[in-house]
């Protein structure tokens, strides 16, 4: 297997009529990197995927493969490899033949091409069932298959477009796990598209947030969930999303309507405070709060409840779960755990 090329986006962007579905996008993928574009339907996403793939053109920008421009080259000439949503596998072929299907169109030879299948096929355990059709196996084992028939080939940068959605929530887990398992083995650079955001933070090292056409942020998981640049990423990342709430800093804290919050060393000005859920607590002493919703997800639980006219979602502990209706106190946590955003959405610390 060929080992992975950097990606170099320069300047890319797509128009459809008077639609820019992307917008003068520039980002770097390092060799063997797994990187995700993640972001809600119609963000740019899924359209910078398939320029890189050369199904569409761009309206200006390149697209580069180590030192190679390839935007103007066909989608056959630039060693990528694809697994599409559908997986679009051909229903009247086996599965060895559909694997083989790339293969065969570059003429290659009968016995490598069933060396080169039954190695990747067994690679990703399937490859005892070579002789059946797609009906005749699983959803699981025909998204093997379709990453299969992507990895024959040996492509140097290997594209993800939402593959694992199509999967039911206990084989989504284990795929996920084994497709980046064997990009890591495999060193191949792959780029994940994806609307799931802990897909992304679970798969990827970076990950590049789009929303309208536009990078939002192009950082580490870690990065993105601690420090969001912004509250669209603030409030996209992270399950369930971060609290935001509109008020006024005031150098020593943040009020919103009647909710006062101390905050020492606070910014000055409109903005907006975010704080994820779990870093709230119910206590005695905290801001009184009345409690509208309680939802158990297992070892914890979703409450969402009303403060000073403000609705905030808290996780807690499972043993912690309140009654509905009931009257609680919200803690909130220390500076360092707190999101300060200015009235445009930018965020201005802490650091």
């Amino acid at each position: 297997m060929k080992r992975g090329i950097p990606v170099r986006l320069e300047g890319l962007s797509k128009r459809f009529g008077k639609v820019e579905a992307v917008k003068r996008l520039d980002l770097e993928i390092g060799a063997g990197e797994l990187v995700a574009f993640l972001g809600p339907s119609g963000c740019g996403k899924t359209t910078t995927l398939l320029m890189i793939a050369g199904i569409y053109r761009p309206t200006t920008g390149a697209v580069y493969f180590g030192d190679r421009r390839v935007d103007h080259l066909h989608p056959r000439d630039r060693d990528v490899g694809m697994v599409f949503q559908s997986y679009a596998l051909y229903p009247h072929l086996t599965l060895f033949e559909n694997i083989a299907f790339p293969l065969r169109l570059k003429r290659v030879p009968d016995a490598e091409v069933k060396e080169r299948v039954q190695k990747t096929a067994d690679l990703l355990g399937i490859g005892h069932i070579l002789e059946r059709k797609p009906a005749q196996v699983s959803g699981g084992q025909q998204q093997r298959a379709a990453l299969a028939r992507a990895l024959v080939k040996e492509p140097q940068v290997l594209l993800l477009d939402e593959p694992l959605s199509n999967l039911d929530a206990q084989i989504r887990l284990s795929a996920r796990a084994e497709i980046r398992r064997l990009q890591r083995d495999l060193g191949v650079t792959a780029i994940l598209v994806t609307h799931d955001q802990a897909e992304a933070l679970a798969m990827a090292d970076r990950v590049a947030v789009f929303s309208m056409g536009e990078l939002q942020q192009y950082d580490t998981p870690e990065v993105l969930y601690h420090r969001p640049k912004n509250t669209f990423v603030a409030g996209f990342v992270g399950s369930p999303p971060m609290n935001l709430i509109e008020g006024t800093f005031t150098g020593d804290g943040f009020r919103a309507g009647e909710l006062r919050i101390p905050i020492p060393g606070a910014p000055t000005g409109k903005g907006w405070l975010g704080v994820r859920p779990e870093h709230l607590a119910l206590g005695e002493g905290g801001h009184p709060a009345r409690v509208l919703v309680v939802e158990p997800l297992g070892r914890e639980v979703l409450v969402v409840a009303e403060v000073a006219g403000v609705r905030l979602q808290v996780l807690l502990p499972e043993g912690e779960r309140p009654e509905m209706g009931s009257e609680v106190g919200i803690v909130f946590p220390e500076p360092k755990e707190l999101h300060f955003f200015d009235e445009t959405g930018r965020r201005i610390g802490p650091e």
